[in-house]
């Protein structure tokens, strides 16, 4: 089950959206450096369609996107929220920040408006950074997705 631990309204994790970043706690990846280890515990309040529509609720016009900070530990959970969002909330993109190097096979991946994914390595730095090896993807009209990783460099 997908637990999170908190919310915020964030302006820079997706390019050009006004997101609400939901941070999913029991992350697996535990990436040395990490900015938020404290996501690393199993801690927090069940993730569910419940809790989404809570959130949404409070939030209403003032989004554009919900990301997923993590889930790392059930990423079909993950997308299958997504596709609730999408099915329920059309007007909403989605965004996941996962730290895996690769979406599983089994993650439909056209769930998702756009898939930051790579572990954080501290010493390659943020996405900002011109040596980072995360990488931000737009999924395109035609189902394909484009790194547009650049954008943070601006």
């Amino acid at each position: 089950m997908l637990k999170y631990l908190n919310t915020d309204i964030v302006f820079q994790e997706v390019p050009d959206e006004t997101s609400l970043a939901i941070n999913i706690t029991g992350c697996p990846c535990r990436c040395p450096g990490c900015h938020s280890p404290y996501l690393w515990a199993d801690t927090g309040r069940p993730l569910d369609t419940l809790a989404l529509d809570r959130m949404l609720t409070l939030c209403g016009n003032d989004i554009t996107c919900v990301c997923f900070m993590g889930g790392d530990a059930a990423p079909r959970e993950v997308a299958d929220l997504a596709a609730y969002l999408h099915r329920r909330y059309p007007r909403y993109k989605v965004a996941w920040y996962s730290g895996r190097q690769y979406i599983p096979h089994d993650v439909d991946k056209q769930q998702f408006d756009y898939i930051k994914v790579g572990p954080y390595l501290a010493h390659l730095g943020p996405l900002r950074s011109p040596k980072c090896n995360q990488r931000m993807l737009r999924r395109q009209p035609d189902g394909t997705f484009q790194d547009i990783t650049a954008h943070f460099r601006r």
